[in-house]
This record gives structure tokens, C-alpha cells and sequence, in this order.
């Protein structure tokens, strides 16, 4: 069955050359410029045999695909050159891939890019063909998320051995080409302001007078009813949720999730044990099929039963518990094709604590207003640009504190990349 997602020009245009070239292309774009809905059109649109993965689990759940290191059976850690062992399933599997596609892929290291290509030269026995042939499709935005750097050990290997840890600097790319698509109509913002100064945030190019424009805008007290607060740290998000939830009345209701199958690891997609009370503010961490509410939107609890009946923008909507489907890929013998199977189950209320969320776990949501605590300091690059772009207009901004220059950190790898890569306008492709 075909989803039906209407398509820009600029991302019809992207969608069509992938469909009809065997090259690696990387789909990238500020925030808000449907990479997600390119990706999911792809997905369910293509004439290709295609499998995708991601980096880490909650990434792999959200684009229905695998991660990289169960698809590829990849350990841990730094691969280097050390013997790749794959079993018979896994070779077949590899052998019907057209292409493979790689979400959030800015997350993925180096090292681990060079082991998925030297895994499809053996499974597929053409060592001298970069990644066994297959066609790479990569999204993701290396302004908003970095690879995450392991212990000494590790980045010492990287300094000796790679450029740098991004994705763009492994080997592979010194034997094959990587055509860069820019998707730049932006969905989320619509004022030429706004677009113009996140624009300045994510380059690291933010002057005195965009900087006190923001400043100026963020300054004004935070509203108290329904602000969402986009902290950098986990204990702070923890610390704010527990606070207001123990200030309501009544008693903490909790809902436990149903787990089956195969579901490794602690990367669940929405909270094992969900602790609610009426009057807690909530988001959801999915879109409705009847286009009631969408992952992101934040609304208030106001009843609790065997459902939870929650208003949003004055409408109040009984939710009922999702479904979160974790996927393997194989290879049928009788079809000859790739099949999906479903090999675990996640089901739990589609709903999170929302007075305050990570940066890092906004990632991909649109708030219409959220208060913006960057702590003592911004730590990670790109990370104000996330936390900024998530608000869809400059008057729903509002800052703990006024940003500085040190907030504003682009890696310098990403510069240089971007700046080599002739991103040509999808629209023209």
C-alpha cells in the first residue's frame, strides 16, 4: 500500500533522481524542510528493493527500519580492519539491496561507514566496487547532530586514522562520489525574519544585531500555561517535569507499557512507566492517523481511565494506546524479495511528561512557543540551531537567559564539507 504524501516540487525532484539513478546521494536541509516526509514517501513509493537503518534504536523505530549495527551484525565500537564475520542469511539479505538508505546520518562515525561498505564489497563479492554496488541513500542535517566521540582510545584512533569522525571523511568516499542535495523550501517557519536569523544561527554567522534581536524577543517573562521548556540536559527536563507534576492535586496515575518480542536495549520509544495526573501538561510522540493532533503537540490530561483524554487547543481528545512496531529485515527464498518482519512490540500511551523535553529528544518536533534554557552553556554543536528551529515563529521564543556568542558552535569538519559540496538546488536536478 502507497501513503500518499504530497510532495514539493524540490522534494519530487530529489525523490525521482533517486529512483532513477544508481547514485549515492545524501539528503540534507535546514530544520523543517521535509527530509522525514521525503524519507517516508521513499519508503513506501520506490521500485527498489530498499532497506533502511539508522544510527541508534529510537531512530530506527521512527523511520520503521533497523539500526545499523543488528542490520549489518556489526559489534560495538571501533571495526578498524578486523574480520567482518556475516552468516548466510545476512550475505543473501545483503545481495538483494538495491539501496540502502541511512537516516540521521550525521550521527554516523566514520569507521562505521567504512565496515557498512567493506560488509557489502564481501557479502556481495565485488571487493572492488564501493559498497558492493549498492546505492546510498543518506539524511540528515550535520548542523543539528554530531557523532557522539567514545572513550580516549577511540578518539585517538579516529585522530590517527580519519580527517574526522564524520561520516564524509570515511575512506570509502575517497573511491566514490557523494551527490549532495539541498532541500531548501522551509515548511516550518514562514516569516523571511525568523527564516533569515536560524538561517545565521545554523552557520555560525550570527551578527550583534541579529543576536540582540533575539535576545530582545526571547527576554519577555515566560508564559505560564502551556510553554513547553527545551533544556540540554536530561536532570534538568527530569528535575522541571517532577516539579509541576508534584504540584498538581490528586494522585500520580502510571501506565505501564506492553513489551513483547525481541525488543533489546533500554531505546524505547516512549516511557516504560508513565506517570500522569489530571492538569499534567503532555506531548505526543505521534501523529494521529485522523490528523486530530501531531507528534509534537502538547495538550493538558483531563480525565484518566482506561484511556486518556487529553485537550489540545481547546478540544479534548480521548488517546488511546499506540503501537510501536520494531522491525528485521530478511531475504524470502520463495518471493526472492526482502521482507519486514515485525519482531517485537512496544504499546504505550503515544504521550510524554511536556513541561520540559531534552534538545536532543525535540529533534524533528514543531512547538508554536517553548522557552529555551540553555543552562550555563551550550555544549554541543548545533545544538542552539536545534533548540531555536524547533519554534515555528520568532514570537512563541522565549530565553532562561540571553543567548551568547559560545552558544552559537559549529564543528568546523561541517563547514568545510558543506562548503566543498556543491549542493545543487533539487529543483533543477
Amino acid at each position: 500500500m502507497a501513503k500518499e504524501l504530497r510532495l514539493s516540487p524540490e522534494q519530487s525532484a530529489v525523490f525521482d533522481h533517486i529512483e532513477t539513478t544508481r547514485q549515492n546521494i545524501f539528503v540534507t536541509g535546514r530544520a523543517g524542510t521535509g527530509k522525514s516526509t521525503l524519507l517516508n514517501h521513499l519508503s513506501w513509493n520506490t521500485s527498489k528493493q530498499v532497506v533502511i537503518c539508522a544510527p541508534t534504536g529510537v531512530a530506527a523505530l521512527n523511520v520503521g527500519g533497523q539500526t545499523i549495527h543488528s542490520l549489518f551484525l556489526l559489534p560495538i565500537g571501533v571495526i578498524a580492519d578486523h574480520d567482518i564475520d556475516q552468516n548466510a542469511p545476512l550475505r543473501k539479505l545483503l545481495n538483494t539491496i538495491d539501496t540502502l538508505v541511512i537516516d540521521e546520518v550525521s550521527m554516523v562515525n566514520a569507521d562505521l561507514l567504512d565496515a557498512v561498505d567493506r560488509s557489502l564489497r564481501q557479502a556481495r563479492q565485488r571487493p572492488l566496487e564501493a559498497f558492493g554496488g549498492v546505492q546510498l541513500v543518506l539524511f540528515g542535517d550535520p548542523y543539528q547532530l554530531a557523532p557522539v566521540p567514545g572513550d580516549a582510545d577511540e578518539r585517538a584512533y579516529f585522530a590517527d586514522q580519519y580527517r574526522s569522525m564524520w561520516f564524509f571523511d570515511a575512506k570509502v568516499w575517497q573511491e566514490t562520489d557523494l551527490r549532495i542535495f539541498e532541500l531548501s523550501t522551509i515548511h516550518r517557519q514562514h516569516e523571511q525574519e525568523f527564516k533569515y536569523m536560524l538561517n545565521a544561527v545554523r552557520h555560525g554567522q550570527v551578527t550583534a544585531e541579529i543576536a540582540a534581536r533575539l535576545n530582545e524577543t526571547g527576554a519577555r517573562p515566560a508564559p505560564t500555561d502551556g510553554a513547553i521548556t527545551l533544556a540540554t540536559t536530561n536532570s534538568t527536563v527530569n528535575r522541571i517535569n517532577a516539579t509541576e507534576l508534584a504540584k498538581l492535586p490528586g494522585r500520580v496515575l502510571t501506565a505501564r507499557a506492553e513489551i513483547s518480542g525481541e525488543f533489546g536495549g533500554r531505546a524505547y520509544p516512549a516511557d516504560e512507566a508513565l506517570e500522569l495526573k489530571v492538569g499534567a501538561q503532555v506531548m505526543f510522540l505521534r501523529n494521529d492517523s485522523d490528523q486530530r493532533w501531531v507528534n509534537g503537540s502538547v495538550g493538558t490530561v483531563t480525565k484518566i481511565a482506561s484511556t486518556v483524554f487529553v485537550e489540545v487547543d481547546g478540544e479534548e481528545h480521548e488517546v488511546q494506546p499506540a503501537v510501536w512496531e520494531k522491525y528485521k529485515y530478511s531475504y524470502s527464498t520463495v518471493t526472492r524479495q526482502l521482507k519486514r518482519d515485525i519482531v517485537a512490540e512496544f504499546t504505550q500511551f503515544p504521550l510524554r511528561l511536556a513541561w520540559a523535553v531534552t534538545i536532543h529528544k525535540s529533534q524533528g518536533k514543531t512547538y508554536d512557543r517553548a522557552i529555551v534554557d540553555l543552562g550555563q552553556r551550550s555544549f554541543a554543536p548545533g545544538q542552539t540551531y536545534v533548540a531555536l528551529s524547533r519554534i515555528s515563529a520568532l514570537s512563541g521564543l522565549y530565553l532562561s537567559r540571553p543567548l551568547r556568542p559560545s552558544d552559537i558552535i559549529v564543528d568546523e569538519n561541517v563547514k568545510r564539507f558543506m562548503s566543498q559540496a556543491t549542493a545543487v538546488p533539487a529543483i533543477e536536478a
